[in-house]
């Protein structure tokens, strides 16, 4: 029981470290040249800042994408009644516990294919702005 505790807390910890709402600036702590841009320099740094932001989103989509493989291991090593929704009330304790262990890193999987997909549609979002930016950098040089 300890040793699962112990692979399971970190796991546990860090999707809710991952879950906590991105840091992401709003417009109000932002430089106001940036908040409208007027110079081509402006512009580029914008552009910039955006492809950064998208960067760590894909940081981000890679970790997640780490946590799912070690969440189907554990579902794998815990067996395959979470896969099967089976719940047996007349097993012995260690079978439960091993359907609840499976469970979870089901659970946790579906979480993590969520914060991905927001995840993808943020850094692509992002991506349009640093496009936009970076068009109009192209156009007046």
């Amino acid at each position: 029981m300890q040793i699962r505790s112990i692979i399971l807390v970190p796991a546990v910890l860090s999707v809710l470290i991952s879950c906590v709402q991105m840091e992401h600036q709003s417009s109000a702590d932002m430089n106001p040249t940036v908040q409208s841009p007027k110079t081509i320099a402006d512009h580029e740094a914008l552009a910039r800042r955006y492809e950064n932001e998208a960067k760590i989103m894909l940081a981000k989509i890679q970790e997640q994408k780490i946590l799912i493989e070690k969440y189907d291991e554990e579902s794998n090593r815990y067996g395959q009644e979470a896969e099967k929704g089976i719940f047996n009330t007349h097993r012995l304790r260690g079978d439960d516990e091993n359907y609840f262990f499976a469970k979870r890193a089901k659970d946790n999987k579906l979480k993590s294919q969520a914060l991905i997909r927001s995840y993808e549609k943020l850094a692509e979002e992002i991506m349009s702005r640093a496009a936009l930016h970076w068009k109009v950098v192209t156009e007046s040089k």
